[in-house]
């Protein structure tokens, strides 16, 4: 049974409108789901209801979670699907983007085998979980978190300093992953999300330092925990390659995953738009032939945009 720290918060996790909305996700996949995840601003907030709450349901398996093979295909082919769902509970609406991934699928996308930081880079932040079908169910939940931390460390030990404190360990990685993405966020980001969340982190490279390869030895100085690492000239040369071809592979997967939550995403560009008005303060009008021709238009709309700063 494995300890990885999930962030324990009883007022969320409990909150009435936040077991409804499971409660209807489950009913709605079939009881198929075997756990739940939070993740992202909501969770760091504490305020399930500030903006779209971000949440992962981990199944037994497509088939059994969907009714019909069209999102089965498309859950499989490109995981993980992504969806939009409104919960009213005495007066309030929750709103919630969430995905849906196979236990198999999140399983290989937190560990090594698999080169996109998508998950791996994602799921080595902090998360919560709100619920849980049975003991095995968080078990392999918590041994697919853990994997993550190891896979995103050992991933990026290469390409950063090759000692500091454990804050800028993740400082560095976090800057790594969030450019390998499509990300309206400023270049502080990866540093305010070390800082705000120091602990988990310091917890976590704990409980994996043994693990990671190439080697990871904590210290403390001043009470401060510190690390420091070996690599070869030729592991740097091969990890900066590596996270350079991430950046270019994985924004195009973004672009495609963005596409694809156009059939399964109601009201996704008015959902995309609202996101990179929040994060860039600036305001994005949809054209009206990118509304009525997405597939058509979208791609000169994302270049203006890309154009503009709007997001890297």
């Amino acid at each position: 049974m494995s300890n990885f720290p999930t962030v324990e918060l009883p007022e969320v996790n409990a909150a009435p409108a936040l077991v409804q909305l499971i409660s209807e996700l489950r009913a709605q996949y079939n009881d198929a789901i075997n756990a739940v995840v939070i993740y992202g601003s909501c969770l760091r907030s504490g305020d399930i209801f500030d903006g779209l709450l971000d949440i992962y349901l981990i199944c037994d398996s497509y088939r059994s979670a969907y009714d019909g093979s069209r999102l089965a295909l498309g859950n499989w082919l490109l995981p993980p699907n992504v969806f939009y769902i409104e919960s009213e509970y005495e007066g309030k609406i929750l709103r919630s983007k969430y995905a849906v991934i196979s236990s198999a699928d999140f399983a290989k996308f937190c560990s090594p085998a698999r080169f996109e930081s998508y998950i791996w880079g994602r799921f080595a932040q902090p998360v919560a979980v709100p619920w849980h079908r049975d003991q095995p169910s968080l078990d392999n939940l918590h041994q697919s978190l853990q994997q993550a931390v190891t896979t995103f460390l050992g991933r990026s030990l290469p390409s950063i300093p090759a000692s500091g404190t454990v804050t800028s360990l993740w400082q560095d990685s976090l800057a790594l992953s969030y450019n390998t993405e499509l990300r309206s966020e400023g270049n502080n980001r990866a540093g305010q999300l070390a800082q705000m969340s120091a602990s988990h982190f310091a917890r976590a490279t704990e409980l994996v330092a043994a693990q990671v390869r190439p080697p990871l030895n904590l210290h403390r100085v001043d009470g401060e925990l510190h690390y420091q690492s070996s690599v070869t000239r030729w592991q740097t040369r091969w990890s900066t390659l590596g996270w350079a071809w991430r950046g270019i592979s994985g924004k195009l997967l973004s672009v495609l995953r963005l596409l694809k939550a156009l059939f399964t995403f109601r009201g996704g560009l008015d959902y995309i738009a609202w996101k990179l008005e929040r994060h860039s303060g600036e305001e994005i009008v949809i054209p009206d032939r990118v509304r009525r021709y997405p597939l058509v238009f979208l791609w000169g709309f994302f270049w203006q945009l890309y154009r503009r700063g709007i997001f890297k």
